[in-house]
Formats: structure tokens, sequence, C-alpha cells
């Protein structure tokens, strides 16, 4: 996730041309009691339609403005159906030339002139109240720790691996032995009925998964590739650029595979030009076949893409800035791709709506068969605060309605963001890009991405209720951090009701940057960052049946990776982490997320799956 503006801002070392008087937070109150107040606004760069509808919410006397959806314009060079024979038989694309993605992707982490610069103390531990701290789980389940069905290295340090055309004649290629050898941020993870599919960064790798196809899980098929090579000869932008941020996904509705890949810069030859979002869909359940492969031009910066699956289409919701914007303060965006048509490999469109003034958002995606009744609108969430503002609490879980109509972009809808009341919380390290998660041996703390809800925010249709599961980190009564999940159920009228919350937080230190996924039985099961001096940063899961307690993970908690050395280098930990079902038996919890080897400059990733009893 490209970051480099919002750690210049945090640095003070960009003078933003904005000037505002923050006025005292308005009081809460139920979304009942507030008054829409219908505003006309441009948005950046954008259009200057009139909106939809406005709202004051996160920002003080800023209300939330949801413009008219637009069509983006498609872009078609080269083949829809690639790249060549299929993505197993294409060698990996050469890097960019300097100065063109590559250096867009790798700008914030040049090194600066006199060395890097001194590490800041951490922000202040918030003191926290007697309502947040009430839901907080401060003792380990009783149940026995899950011991991992699975567990792998991913890409990462050491990754040496290297399975291509013509790997063996070129041992060097990809910028390394393979490529996937150092390690990053950006990680995205999904899992079919025979592969595992992993993207850290720039690159991306295919690996077996034990079952009907093949004997054992976690050898390589093909990679590490750049992320690009789905887009081989897909015109000068999607098949040129390389970007973090890139998500892998399994549409187990249609038994596919989807890549999404960002373009950060402009066209190389208008300097003024559109940005663009690139889609890769596999035209068969194999992720090593051919995919059908769509450009859409945005004229926003589409950063932080967190793509979800819904019947209707593929949901795609992106961050416009980082800094603040005059008058609009923050942006976001939220896209909606024609999923049945690219299923099928025809020509298909993307609708974007742009929000001004909301908080990092997420769409909810679908895990298992069943699916949500028809024609039931997406369910689009947010925490509370503004970090940009230095709004750190609130006491609210924020949701919105999408509509698509692929036929009238004038139908599509955004419903104005509604609050679900919950136990208040402080972001975790005051939000993103801070020096908070503190290691042993070094001044060097880690970063929290506190600020929003973490991919994904996974729905599950289990016959007598509709379950949405969200996550984020938050500060702890004992000064660390923890993972606040929830459980939100579907009323009658589509409204999205808490059902349980809890803060996982037991024996203080810090969990944070978690991941949540529910079973076919309701079982739910959490990854997450584990650490805190004097412990080195590593993975972490923990899980609860459905009809235990609410508000308890009732299982002990398990460990995936132990981490054996601090990071030193970056601040950088993790944007996300990721846990996913297994389409197969829709049981098993699927979960990656970093830690460090001893003695190792960079983090590796490491999948492993776990099983909840009864499942199966």
């Amino acid at each position: 996730m490209k970051r480099l503006t919002v750690a210049l801002f945090a640095l003070g070392l960009v003078a933003v041309a904005v000037t505002c008087e923050v006025a005292a937070r308005p009081t809460k109150t139920t979304v009942a009691n507030r008054t829409l107040a219908l505003t006309a606004r441009a948005a950046v760069a954008f259009d200057i339609s009139a909106p939809l509808e406005s709202m004051e919410q996160f920002i003080p006397e800023k209300p939330v403005v949801i413009h008219p959806a637009v069509e983006s314009k498609p872009e078609r060079q080269g083949a829809t159906e690639g790249p060549g024979t299929g993505l197993g038989a294409t060698p990996p694309t050469p890097p960019a030339a300097r100065g063109g993605a590559a250096a867009a992707r790798g700008g914030g982490r040049a090194a600066r002139a006199g060395g890097p610069p001194p590490i800041p103390p951490p922000p202040p531990a918030p003191e926290i109240g007697a309502a947040g701290a009430a839901v907080e789980q401060t003792t380990q389940g009783t149940r026995a720790a899950i011991q991992p069905a699975a567990s792998f290295d991913g890409l990462g340090e050491g990754f040496t691996g290297h399975e291509f055309p013509g790997a063996d004649n070129v041992p060097d290629a990809n910028g390394g032995r393979g490529g996937g050898g150092r390690g990053g941020i950006d990680m995205s993870l999904a899992v079919g009925p025979d592969h595992i599919f992993e993207i850290l960064d720039g690159n991306f790798a295919v690996f077996t998964k034990k079952g009907k196809k093949y004997g054992d899980t976690g050898k390589l098929l093909y990679g590490a590739v750049r992320n690009n090579t789905v887009f081989a000869g897909f015109g000068v932008r999607c098949g040129v650029s390389n970007n973090s941020d890139s998500v892998v996904r399994y549409d187990q509705l249609a038994n596919r595979w989807l890549i999404v890949v960002p373009v950060f810069t402009r066209p190389p030859d208008n300097p003024q030009g559109p940005y663009a979002m690139c889609y890769a869909v596999s035209a068969t359940p194999d992720p090593l076949g051919p995919y059908y492969r769509y450009e859409f031009q945005r004229p926003l910066f589409p950063d932080y893409p967190r793509p979800a699956v819904w019947p209707d289409g593929y949901y795609n919701p992106t961050s416009t800035s980082d800094n603040l914007l005059p008058e609009v303060i923050t942006q976001k965006h939220d896209c909606i791709a024609d999923r049945n048509n690219m299923l099928k490999g025809l020509p298909a469109t993307e609708q974007c709506v742009v929000i001004d003034g909301g908080v990092f958002m997420l769409n909810a995606d679908v895990d298992g068969k069943r699916l949500p009744p028809a024609g039931a609108p997406n369910i689009m969430m947010s925490t509370g605060g503004t970090q940009l503002m230095k709004i750190f609490e609130d006491d609210g879980i924020y949701f919105y309605k999408v509509h698509v109509d692929f036929s009238d972009a004038s139908k599509t809808t955004v419903s104005p963001p509604q609050k679900i009341v919950v136990a208040p919380y402080h972001y975790l390290c005051d939000g993103q890009l801070s020096n908070c998660v503190s290691q042993p041996g070094t001044e060097r703390r880690l970063d929290s991405q506190g600020d929003k809800l973490i991919q994904r925010l996974a729905y599950r249709n289990l016959g007598d209720h509709e379950s949405i599961l969200a996550e984020h980190s938050v500060a702890t009564a004992a000064h660390g951090g923890g993972v606040r999940w929830y459980e939100f159920r579907l009323n009658k009228q589509r409204d999205p009701v808490l059902y349980q919350q809890a803060t996982y937080a037991p024996g203080g230190f810090y969990r944070w940057l978690g991941s949540m996924a529910m079973d076919r039985k309701g079982g739910i099961g959490i990854g997450y960052s584990f650490g805190g001096d004097p412990n080195y940063p590593g993975q972490r899961f923990a899980a609860r049946m459905a009809k235990d307690p609410k508000g308890q993970l009732t299982f002990h908690e398990s460990v995936l990776a132990e981490g054996q050395g601090s990071q030193t280098g970056s601040l950088r930990w993790e944007d996300f982490t990721n846990i996913i079902v297994d389409p197969s038996d829709d049981c098993t919890f699927w979960y990656t997320g970093n830690y460090l080897k001893k003695g190792a400059a960079t983090s590796t990733t490491r999948i492993g799956s776990f099983v909840l009893p009864g499942c199966k």
C-alpha cells in the first residue's frame, strides 16, 4: 500500500495546503435523531454532480457526501483472454524501467540524504474507560489450543523457489532467484479446491494443497513471478505496471480466481492522465490457466484496494488520498465491476462512487455457497473516528447499503452511513504509521494500522440467520493492543445489528492486525500478529464454537509462527493479515501473516491451517 504522503505528513515533512478549525466533536446520537444535510460539493478531480445524500458523521461540521455513480472508462489493449495459452505457461515479465511504476512503489523507501531519520517516540498509551475495558477478554480460553493442520513458509525473506518456463536457464530472473525473496507488507491469500495462491508486495506464487489432486501441501507449482505477469501482453498499463496492494480472491460461487492489481502511475504519454485498476478473472477453475483481463481508468488515486465477492459484482473500495484535502478532508472510493460479464469474458463495466468525508471502508465478502437473498444490497462498513483530524476514538461501527445497476448507473445507490453503537474504542497506536508496538533489543517499534477495519468483512448465510464479521486493532486497559471483533446479524430490513463483541487481549502485550472468518457450522477463527517486548513479533490464532458464550474466544491461543527476531529497518509491519475458509470442506481456516527468522533483515510469511472440532 502506497503511504508516502501519509508518512511525510505524519513526520511533518509536507506542508498541507489546508486551513481548518476543528470544532468540538458533536454529541453522539443515533442516526434516527440526526438531520441529513443535503449539500452539493464537488469531488476532488472527479465530477461536479450533486451528491445523492450527505450526513454529518466522521468529521466535525463536515457532512459525508456521497456522489452519484460514474462509469469507469474501459481501456482495451491486447487480447482479453491471456496471458498466452495460460498463466502456468507464461514466464515472468521483466522489471519495469526505473522511473515508472517500480519507482512509484518504492518512492517511500528511498534512503534520505544524511541517513535515516531519528526514531520517534511512541504515542502515549490512552487510558481506557470502564465501558471499553468491560468487553476485554483478558484470560485465555479454557479449551485446548488447536494445533495447525498445515504450516509452511510462503513468500518473503529466504524464499528461493522458481518454477516457471525457462526458470532453470534464468536463475537470477525476476529480481532474484525466482523473486519473492524479500519481506513485504501487502499480502493476500486465496485457497481453492487444489491450490494455494499467495501475493506478497510485487510477486505471487501458487502452491499445492493436499486433496484429490495433490498428495501434500506447500509444494511450489508456479512462481514467484511479478504480479503483472497475468496481464502480459495487455497494454502499457496493466501489462507493464507492477504494484503492491495487489489482491487475490477465490470466487467460490463460480469456482474462479480473481486477481486485482492497481496502477499508481499516470499514462506514459499523459502526465495528467488517469490511473487504472486491473482485474483478471480465471476462465476456468485452474489458477494456472487463462484469464479474462480488464482495465478500467480511474481519475482518482486507487490506493489500498480490498475487493470482495458478491453475487452481482466485484466490490472494490479504495482510498483516493491520504492527505487532508481542502474542503473535503478525506475521500474514499467504492467501485463495483460487472462480475457476471467478467466471468464469461464479455465486455464489462465498472461503476465508482466517490464518498467525501468517509473512513476506510470494507464491502461484505461472501463465504460459503449459500447466497444472500436475490437483489440484496452489499453491506459496506467502517470504523468511526478520523486520524487526520486526530479523532482516535469512537463508539460506533458504521454501515452503508450499496446497490448496483449495471444497465443504468443513475440507479446505483449508496445509502448514508448509519451508526451501530458498540463498546467505546481507541485506535491502537493512534492509527497508522506510528512507532508503537515494542520489540526486544531495539527502539524501533512497529505500525498497527489501527485506524481501519482490517480485511475481510466476511459474510455468511447460515440459513436461519446471516452474519457479518468485522475486526480492528484497539488500545487496551493494560496499555497494550487487542483485537476488537464483532459479529453482526442482519434483521428483516437487512440492517446489521450487533450480536456479540469483544476485545481479545489476554495477558497484555500486543495483538493486532487480525483477520477473522466463520466456518459452515458458525464457528469463528481469528488470526493476528502477536508481540510486544520481550516477545518478537509473530503470528497466532484463537477460535470459538458457535454456541459458546458470546464475546469469548474459548480455545486457548495457538502459535502459527514464533518470532525469532526484531524488525529494525522499518516500522511498516503488515497492512493486513488474511484468513479464509477452504471451499473444499467449508471448515478449514487458512491464515497467513509475517514473522522474522533469526538473523533475517526482513520478514517471511507463514501459511497455516486449522479446523474446529466437529466441523468436518
